[in-house]
């Protein structure tokens, strides 16, 4: 391995380090906190459900760390130790071409997600179990399991003769047609997904005719908002925390509550959750995060045509340079410049919330938002005293605190 390889190991270290450190301000603040419900949540949320919070968050959190360390020793694995092999037991059952190539990389995906699966199952079923928000029965679990894998393959496969395929035909330009079919299929993906795919795991039920509908569907004709419908999903058939959202493009929309979230809300608070969603759409937050991809994922393809490019990326780590191996292995090396474009990304993420808060805020009035996200805090056990730093760099959502006191300050 060359000495540039050796510094992405060193890069894929370090980050996981990085991770570790944030991950520990963050247990300990929340635990430094424990004994202390914050001033503007003292009426809503009682001592008891505040350190129940706080314990959830550090076993979380913990369990995070391990879970980040364990990623990147068995990046840093694939990379030194298991892909050569790997690649010459691929090599003994499948000629050269395109097929190895695509075999090469089903297999190295499907052996890291087995890697993977022992925290799965130890978060369903110990960690959500601990804190009474596991609803996944094993026989769900493995059904899922066996679903995710099939449709993984059965969509990974031709994209991979597609890419490979281009690859061979323009040598010189087959990112860039590459690049536009891939953006081509994420587009076409939040109408596939909806209708094709979430169904295969969970059960979209039409909202029942009644007072939430006739509210929802106001507030929708208020909004000047068009979709293909109300939606209720059997969250609660895997677990009990709630949510709300909406998904596709033009008259394709749809909305899609949680059966959890309707259960535990009020009228007003569903409405206010809903006006926030709506809030995305009004602002186009879902366009300019498709750009967002769009440019990173050009990037992306970009780097990926000089790895494929003369054996010196898989070089760098004594690897062949067939095609399979080098999008393997650029896709474990990346982890350390995903990282740190991490808070950037979490910025104008938690940008885009409260300008969905405020427009929730105008359509339905401050207070049943504040209750709203009162609500979903405790229910989530979300902790209410995160550690800032920790905040910035991974929270795609404003704490609670910081979103409830935008709201109070604001007029109206």
């Amino acid at each position: 391995m060359s000495l540039m390889g050796v510094l992405i190991c060193v890069a894929i270290a370090s980050s996981a380090g990085l991770g570790v450190y944030l991950r520990h301000r963050q247990t300990e603040n929340v635990a430094a906190n424990r004994d202390a419900v914050p001033p503007d949540f003292a009426r809503e949320v009682t001592l008891e459900e505040h350190r129940r919070a706080a314990d959830y968050t550090i076993a979380r959190t913990r369990f995070a760390m391990g879970e980040t360390l364990y990623d990147a020793i068995l990046s840093i694995l694939w990379l030194v130790a298991f892909m050569g092999p790997l690649y010459a037991l691929v090599s003994q059952v499948v000629a050269p071409g395109m097929t190895r190539s695509v075999v090469f990389v089903l297999a190295a995906g499907f052996i890291s997600h087995l890697f993977e699966l022992p925290f799965s199952i130890a978060n369903a079923f110990i960690l959500e179990e601990r804190f009474g928000f596991n609803r996944l029965t094993p026989k769900t679990f493995l059904l899922d399991e066996l679903k995710g894998v099939a449709l993984g393959v059965g969509m990974a496969a031709p994209l991979l003769y597609g890419m490979f395929w281009l690859l061979e035909a323009f040598p010189e330009s087959w990112w860039l047609f590459a690049y536009v079919a891939f953006m081509g299929l994420v587009i076409a993906m939040t109408v596939i997904y909806p209708t094709f795919i979430a169904p295969l795991f969970n059960k979209f039920t039409p909202m029942e005719e009644g007072s939430t509908k006739a509210r929802m569907e106001a507030l929708l004709q208020k909004c000047g908002f068009e979709s293909k419908g109300l939606y209720v999903m059997d969250a609660s058939k895997r677990s009990a925390h709630g949510n709300a959202y909406f998904t596709g493009f033009g008259k394709a929309k749809r909305i899609v509550f949680f059966d959890t979230l309707l259960e535990k809300h009020s009228l007003e608070e569903i409405e206010s959750i809903l006006a926030h969603e709506l809030g995305h759409f009004k602002y186009g937050h879902v366009r300019q995060m498709l750009v967002q991809a769009a440019i990173l994922t050009f990037v992306g393809f970009a780097v990926l045509h000089w790895a494929f490019g003369g054996g010196t990326f898989a070089g760098w780590f004594g690897l062949p340079s067939d095609p399979g191996v080098v999008l393997v292995a650029l896709l474990l090396a990346k982890e350390p410049i995903s990282h740190l474009l991490h808070p950037l990304l979490a910025y104008r993420s938690r940008k885009n919330e409260f300008e969905a808060d405020d427009f929730a805020r105008r359509m339905v009035g401050k207070e049943p938002m504040i209750s709203a996200l009162t609500r979903l805090t405790r229910d989530n056990l979300a902790t209410l005293t995160p550690d800032p730093l920790y905040a910035k760099f991974y929270f795609s959502h404003p704490p609670a605190p910081v979103r409830v006191a935008q709201l109070r300050g604001a007029e109206g």
